[in-house]
C-alpha cells in the first residue's frame, strides 16, 4: 500500500524521454540530470506507444523481471537502440516523465512491467491512454501530470489525492490499496465496501445499458452515467500466446497451485500471435523462449479449462478477434481480453474492450471485473461509401479529424444512423476494430437486421430471435460527453496513415491521415493484407476483385514487390477456396500466408527487413519497428492490392488496369 504522501527518493533520479536523442542518452549515461522547471512539455516525446516500451520480441519472456532488461528497446535512432539492455534498471530511476498520450497502441501490460520492474514507481505525461492507464493503476504504479512533478522536485510531500484526480471511487480503491490484486483481497475479506452509484432513471448510451445490465452487487441503480464505478459480471473473453503464460503466472503466483476459475466456458485461448514467428530466422534466437510461451498457455488451458482453440500441425485456427466474432461474441455482451482489438466485438452490438494481463487475471478467476462507466462520443453515418472507398478510409479518417486532437480519448465510438445500413457487418468490424488506435476505450456498433444474419450464418443452430432479443440500442435523448458527429460516407476518400518524419519530430502513426492524391509518387517493396483489421471475408473480395481485375488486363504483382495476403481465421481461409480466390492469387504472384497475425505483430512473413523498404498494410498500426524496420503506410484493401500491381501507392478504380492497357 502506499504512503499517504509521496516524496522522491534521496538518491533515485528522474528520467526525461526528450525528443532529442542525445540528451536522453546523458541521462541514461548519469551524466546529466534535469528539472521539470527547466524542460519545455513540447520538447518531451509524445504518443509514446507500448510496442516502443516492450516490442514484441521482448514479450517472449512473460517474466517481468525479464522484461525490464529491455525497456524501451523499440526506440531507435538510425537503427540503433536508443536503450541499451539494461539501460532503464542501471540509471536508477523512479520517475519517468514524457509528453502527451503515453501508453498508446497495444493493451501488453508488458510494458508497465519493463517500466516497474526496472525500479519506475511514478510515471509522469500529460494524459495516459486509457488501457496503458489501467494497467499502472491495477500494477501499482502512480500517474500525474507535470505540475505534480514540479513539486516533488522541489523538496515537497505530496498527497496521494494528487495521484487519484478524476478517478471513480472504486479506482481511487485500487490506487489506495497498491494495486488490483491487493484491492480485490480486501473486497474478499470485507474489509472494503465497494460502492453503488445512485444515479436516477435517465436516458443512456448502449455503453451504459450494456454495463447497467451486468451490475454484480445485489444494490442496483436506476441507471448509470459516465464515471459511475461499478463492479459487473463479464460474459466472456480471451487471451493469447502473447499474455495466457503471464496469466497463469499472475494467477499461480495469488491463488497457488491448483487455483479454479469460476466459469472456464466463457473464456478461451488462442495460439495466433506467434506461432509462425518460431519459422523466422531473425527470430531464430528467441525460439525457446516462443515455445516456452506455447508451452505454458496450453499448461494454463489444461489446468483450467478454458475453450481451446490452439494450433494443429503447426496452424492455426485465426486470429483471436475473428474468430471470437465468428464463434462466441453475442449482442448486449459485455467482454473482456488481454489484447487492445478485442474492441472489434463491438461490431455485433456488444461492449467490448481489451485489459492487461493483471485485471484479465483477476476477472477470469472470479467473473467479476470492476470499470468506471465510460463515457460516449457519437457517430451518425449517413450516405454510402463511394466505389474505391472503404470502411479502413473511414476509421483513418476519424483518426485523423478525431482521434488526433484527442476528441476520442477514453470515450466509447458508437455509430449508427442511416448510413449504417450501407456497411457490411465485416466493414463495420474494421472501424471497431480500430478504435484503438483512436485510444478511445470501445467502439460499438447499432444492431440490424444483416448483424443478426451474419451471426446466423457463422454459427449454425444459432437463435435469431434470442440475438435479436438482445440487442441494445441507445435511448433518445442519451448524453454523450464527446458529442454527437455527422460522417457522410459519400464524401471519403481514398486514404493511408504515413510513417511520419522522425527527421521532424512527428512519429510514424496511425493517426497521420493523408489523401493518397497528396502523397506524391511512393514507390513500394511490400504489401501486405491481412490481420484482424483486414483478413475478413469481405476484405478477401476486395483483393481478389483488384487481383481478378488485373489477371484480366495480363498484369500481376509488379516486379520487386511482394504482396502477402493471409486470412483472419481458417473459415476465412475456407470461404476464399469456395470463392476460387487462391487460384486468382496464384496467378498473379500473389503469397498466401496460413491463419494467424503474422506481420502485424512482427511475427511473421511481410514484415519489412531493412530500414530502406517501404510497405503498404492493410494492418492497424504503423509505430516504429513493429512490422520490421522500415517505413509503413496504412491503407484499405483495395489500395494494398493496387498498390501491389502498381508497385507504388495509388488509389483502387474499377478501370485502372483497363486504362494502363490503351
Amino acid at each position: 500500500m502506499p504512503d499517504r504522501r509521496i516524496r522522491l527518493t534521496p538518491g533515485k533520479r528522474v528520467l526525461f524521454l526528450t525528443r532529442d536523442p542525445e540528451t536522453v542518452r546523458r541521462q541514461l549515461r548519469g551524466e546529466l540530470n534535469l528539472e521539470m522547471k527547466d524542460v519545455r512539455v513540447c520538447d518531451l516525446m509524445d504518443d509514446i506507444n507500448t510496442d516502443a516500451m516492450a516490442p514484441a520480441w521482448a514479450c517472449f519472456d512473460y517474466r517481468p523481471q525479464a522484461l525490464a532488461r529491455s525497456a524501451y528497446a523499440g526506440i531507435t535512432v538510425d537503427g540503433e537502440r536508443l536503450f541499451w539492455d539494461n539501460a532503464l534498471i542501471d540509471g536508477n530511476f523512479e520517475v519517468i516523465v514524457s509528453g502527451k498520450r503515453k501508453g498508446v497502441g497495444s493493451s501488453r501490460e508488458t510494458a508497465v512491467q519493463a517500466e516497474k520492474y526496472a525500479g519506475i514507481r511514478i510515471a509522469i505525461a500529460d494524459g495516459f491512454a486509457p488501457i496503458h492507464a489501467r494497467n499502472n493503476i491495477n500494477s501499482g504504479v502512480l500517474m500525474a501530470g507535470h505540475d505534480v512533478l514540479l513539486k516533488l522536485q522541489a523538496g515537497e510531500e505530496v498527497p496521494l489525492e494528487a495521484f487519484m484526480t478524476g478517478r471513480d471511487p472504486v479506482t481511487r480503491l485500487i490506487i489506495e490499496a497498491g494495486g488490483l490484486f491487493a484491492f480485490t483481497r480486501a473486497v474478499a475479506k470485507g474489509e472494503v465496501l465497494l460502492p453503488v452509484p445512485d444515479t436516477t432513471a435517465r436516458p443512456m448510451t448502449i455503453a451504459e445499458k450494456i454495463l447497467l445490465s451486468h451490475i454484480a452487487t445485489e444494490a442496483k441503480p436506476k441507471a448509470l452515467k459516465a464515471g459511475d464505478a461499478v463492479a459487473v459480471n463479464v460474459d466472456g473473453g480471451f487471451s493469447h500466446d502473447f499474455t495466457s503464460a503471464q496469466v497463469h503466472y499472475f494467477l499461480t503466483e495469488e491463488y497457488g497451485e491448483g487455483y479454479k476459475l469460476k466459469n472456464p466456458a466463457k473464456f478461451a485461448v488462442f495460439e495466433d500471435h506467434m506461432l509462425y514467428a518460431q519459422d523466422m530466422p531473425s527470430l531464430a534466437k528467441f525460439r525457446p523462449r516462443l515455445i516456452e510461451q506455447s508451452e505454458r498457455q496450453r499448461a494454463f488451458q489444461e489446468a483450467t479449462g478454458v475453450r481451446a482453440f490452439l494450433a494443429k500441425d503447426g496452424v492455426s485456427p485465426g486470429i483471436c478477434h475473428t474468430v471470437a466474432r465468428e464463434k462466441m461474441i453475442e449482442p448486449g455482451e459485455f467482454i473482456q481480453a488481454t489484447d487492445s482489438h478485442t474492441c472489434m466485438g463491438g461490431s455485433l452490438n456488444s461492449l467490448a474492450y481489451g485489459v492487461g494481463a493483471t485485471e484479465y487475471a483477476a476477472l477470469v478467476y472470479s467473473g467479476i471485473t470492476f470499470t468506471e462507466t465510460p463515457g460516449s462520443i457519437r457517430f451518425e453515418l449517413q450516405g454510402a461509401l463511394r466505389p474505391g472507398a472503404t470502411a479502413k478510409d473511414v476509421i483513418l479518417f476519424i483518426l485523423k479529424e478525431y482521434a488526433k486532437p484527442g476528441n476520442t480519448l477514453d470515450l466509447v465510438m458508437e455509430f449508427g444512423g442511416p448510413g449504417l445500413s450501407a456497411l457490411s457487418p465485416d466493414e463495420r468490424a474494421t472501424i471497431a476494430n480500430m478504435a484503438t488506435e483512436c485510444t478511445a476505450k470501445a467502439g460499438v456498433f447499432e444492431g440490424d437486421e444483416a448483424m443478426i444474419e451474419w451471426i446466423v450464418a457463422h454459427r449454425p443452430g444459432a437463435d435469431a430471435k434470442r440475438l435479436r432479443s438482445q440487442m441494445v440500442r441507445p435511448d433518445p435523448g442519451a448524453t454523450y460527453v464527446g458529442g454527437v458527429h455527422t460522417i457522410d460516407l459519400s464524401a471519403i476518400e481514398p486514404m493511408v496513415a504515413t510513417p511520419g518524419d522522425a527527421a521532424k519530430g512527428i512519429p510514424s502513426d496511425p493517426t497521420n491521415g493523408a489523401l493518397i492524391r497528396d502523397i506524391g509518387d511512393v514507390r513500394i517493396d511490400i504489401a501486405y493484407g491481412g490481420s484482424c483489421t483486414a483478413g475478413k471475408e469481405d476484405d478477401l473480395d476486395m483483393y481478389a476483385r483488384v487481383m481478378t481485375r488485373a489477371l484480366a488486363a495480363g498484369k500481376r504483382v509488379a516486379e520487386n514487390v511482394n504482396f502477402f495476403i493471409q486470412f483472419g481465421s481458417e473459415s476465412v481461409e475456407a470461404y476464399a477456396a469456395a470463392k476460387g480466390y487462391l487460384d486468382v492469387f496464384a496467378k498473379t504472384g500473389v503469397k498466401v500466408i496460413k491463419p494467424g497475425c503474422g506481420a502485424c505483430i512482427g511475427c511473421g512473413p511481410g514484415i519489412s527487413e531493412n530500414k530502406s523498404q517501404v510497405t503498404v498494410s492493410a494492418i492497424n498500426r504503423n509505430y516504429q519497428n513493429r512490422s520490421g524496420p522500415g517505413a509503413l503506410y496504412l491503407a484499405s484493401p483495395l489500395t494494398v492490392a493496387a498498390s501491389a500491381v502498381m508497385g507504388r501507392i495509388v488509389a483502387y478504380e474499377p478501370d485502372m488496369f483497363g486504362e494502363e492497357l490503351r
